[in-house]
């Protein structure tokens, strides 16, 4: 068993993270039985007290090897810092130096805009480009773009890091987004998503094709216990996560009859909106998006794999067509729904050529 849990924090700014190793964990590699001690803590509070998923991002196994080195890391009142020795079962406490957020500033990136009012904006996110400002990757983000383009009416209920932002789209995934502009509207579009009051429709082509050809796929995902960067579908604990899906196109269809295409396009319809939900709900029916470099285990047919090369696809295959919602302040109903990117549509039309 392990568990994690943030103490008060110090006189000088750090936080104190308790790591509690259990015998399961007990003799493995100290930095690894950490990550996962991180990773499977179901109730880690952040730094405020209220996000769970914070520690385990600002605690990767990369991170902890770090502070491990720094003489951060101590069991029993004794500094550890040789990652590799085997863990031993007992409390770990983690030093964390305070973290200084920064405010993101305005970009004058290409948007593009499909509907705007005073209180919200609706955009297609292009790949390539994160929801907001993380560790890594601070600049050149949706939230940079939209303070840009919506100035000092962008809502700030967000918070500094992410104003604006209700719902997010993986840095790699394409596809419809909705801002808020205004504090009513984002409490009302919050409390949508909350309810998952809003029609979300993805388009993922898969390598060969999950069956049967339409269905639900209902589950537990939370984060991987061997890989704290990854989801995984779990038999206990995790959240409910649900997804609808339609095999709409299938490409490369071999000779022998009853055999599996090599790949497929396939409409995926979301009533939840967990983490990487859909990338791990099709990997789990053993046909994982094409592209996708954390949920795409296997190579895809050597044909799959020229189409790719051919149509220059570097991401995951996945675009968020479809997005509709009642208007949260003005009750009207929207509804927008694009076409896939070059990168998609050029794999998508040599794949119908096999």
């Amino acid at each position: 068993m392990s568990d994690s849990t943030k103490d008060d924090p110090d006189t000088d700014g750090t936080d104190l993270i308790s790591i509690l190793i259990g015998p399961d964990q007990a003799g493995i590699r100290l930095d690894k039985a950490l990550a996962i001690g991180v990773a499977t803590a179901e109730a880690a509070p952040d730094r405020s007290g209220t996000d769970t998923s914070h520690i385990a991002s600002i605690l990767s196994r990369g991170r902890i090897q770090t502070l491990l080195a720094l003489g951060a890391v101590s069991l029993e009142g004794s500094p550890v810092t040789d990652g590799s020795s085997r863990a031993l079962a007992g409390i770990y406490h983690v030093r964390l130096p305070a973290l200084i957020e920064a405010t993101p500033q305005p970009e004058a990136l290409p948007l593009n805009v499909l509907y705007e009012d005073a209180e919200l904006v609706v955009i297609e996110k292009p790949a390539g480009m994160a929801a907001h400002p993380a560790p890594g990757n601070e600049t050149g983000t949706l939230v940079n773009a939209l303070l840009h383009h919506c100035g000092t009416s962008l809502s700030g209920i967000g918070g500094v890091a992410r104003p604006g932002i209700v719902h997010r789209l993986d840095k790699d995934t394409s596809g419809v987004m909705v801002a808020a502009k205004t504090d009513r509207a984002h409490a009302g579009l919050s409390r949508l998503f909350a309810a998952h009051d809003i029609e979300r429709t993805y388009v993922a082509l898969t390598r060969g094709a999950p069956a049967p050809a339409s269905g639900r796929i209902e589950t537990r995902i939370g984060r991987s216990t061997s890989d704290r960067k990854k989801m995984a579908v779990l038999k206990a604990g995790g959240r409910n996560a649900i997804t609808d899906y339609v095999v709409e196109a299938r490409y490369g269809m071999p000779a022998k009859a009853g055999a599996a295409p090599l790949a497929a396009r396939v409409a995926c319809t979301l009533h939840t909106g967990r983490t990487h939900q859909i990338r791990v709900h099709m990997a789990s029916k053993g046909s994982p998006i094409l592209g996708d470099a954390v949920y795409g285990s296997g190579s895809p047919a050597a044909p799959v794999r020229t189409a790719m090369l051919e149509a220059g696809l570097t991401r995951q295959a996945l675009h968020a067509s479809v997005l509709g919602f009642i208007h949260p302040v003005t009750g009207e109903p929207l509804r927008f729904e694009t076409e896939l990117p070059a990168d998609m549509a050029g794999l998508q039309a040599v794949l119908t050529s096999l």
